[in-house]
Formats: C-alpha cells, structure tokens, sequence
C-alpha cells in the first residue's frame, strides 16, 4: 500500500493536541459547523499554538459565510477548508485566492457515481445522510459505488475503524483516510484509539 495520509477530526481539548503531538497524524480538523465538535476560531487558535509544525490543519465548514471562511483560514493560518455542506460551483470559485486548499466533501449515495468538482484539490467522500452533513460514524456501502470520475486526490471518510480502515485504502487507493468518532470515548478523542488507528495504516495491519 502507498503511504496513506492520516486526518484525525474534531479537535476540541488540549488534551487531544497532546495526543496529536505523540502520535503525529498528517492532518487534524477544527469543525467550525454546529456540532458536538464544534469550536470557535479562538479556541482553534489555542489549540494550534502548541501543536508540532508537521501537522496540518483542516477547517471544516458546512454552508458558512463566503467571507467568514476567508477569515477565519487566513487568521489561524489554515493549510486547508473542508467544506462539508451544499457549497456549489459559484461558491468554490469565490474562494479563489484563499491561501489554502479546497477540500470538498461528497455525500455518497448508494449506488452513486463520483464526479469532479472544478476549484479544489480534493474530494473527501462521507455517507449521504438526509438529516446530517457528517459526522455520522457510518460507512457508505463501498461495494455499492459507480464510477469514480476524477483523477483528484481522495480523502476517504464515513464510519472509518481500525478493523475496515485497510480495506477502504485497498478500494479505494485514497491520498487520505479521515477518521473521527471512532477514535473517541464517550465523545472524547481516545489516546488508545488514535494510536491503534495510526499504526494500523502506517504499518499496514502488520
């Protein structure tokens, strides 16, 4: 298997930075959606502070104000916005000249081809839900996808454990797997968790 970037979601604590910096996944996600996970951008801020240079950081947006995820990327110095809600073509074009990269999630549906989306470096695949823009702990039904029409980088998200995990990065070769609430404890990141996902994908279950 290549080597598969890592993106642990929905920091909040400082105790989870201090498990990032132990563990050194690739990426990390600040959710600025109305979530359980949600955290303002001075909360952010602190958590970035301490956090080792050779993690990158996500802001995740669902449908948020063109100008306040300009903001918000360009104050905490984001290396990329993930944008998780209905966010179109107009949109993605306005954030031009961001800074950062694009990331746009895709809702799969069963059964659903995966097309390309103009403006962004990459696409993040999560399970369509009708009342959730994410965050489910579900996977998709992998078997189920048509035809994936792009050539850009693919994050894979949705319901991500250590047990499925190497089987996701064998379907679908992804840049990235992106993992969240499997890797918590009654809804707080888990050191054991994080670590027993990290080393799974880096030493390919062996």
């Amino acid at each position: 298997m290549a080597d598969v970037k890592i993106k642990i979601c929905g920091i909040r604590r400082m105790e989870d930075v201090e498990i990032i910096n132990k563990y050194k996944p690739d990426y990390i996600g600040f959710i600025f959606a109305k979530s359980k996970r949600q955290v303002t951008p001075e909360q952010a801020a602190e958590l970035i502070a301490p956090l080792n240079g050779d993690t990158k950081t996500v802001g995740v947006f669902v449908n948020a104000p063109i100008e306040e995820v300009r903001k918000i990327a360009g104050t905490l110095n984001l290396n990329a916005v993930q944008l998780h809600g209905d966010e179109d073509a107009e949109y993605i074009s306005s954030l031009r000249g961001i800074g950062c990269e694009i990331w746009k999630a895709i809702r799969i549906r069963d059964g659903g081809d995966i097309n390309d989306i103009s403006g962004t470096q990459k696409l993040l695949l999560d399970k369509f839900k009708e009342t959730e823009y994410g965050g489910s702990g579900e996977t998709f039904d992998w078997s189920s996808v048509g035809k994936i029409n792009t050539d850009k980088p693919i994050i894979l998200a949705g319901g991500l454990t250590s047990e499925n995990v190497l089987r996701g990065i064998e379907i679908f070769k992804p840049y990235a797997v992106d993992v969240s609430s499997a890797v918590e404890t009654d809804g707080f990141k888990d050191e054991k968790k994080i670590r027993e996902f990290i080393n799974t994908v880096r030493n390919n279950g062996n």
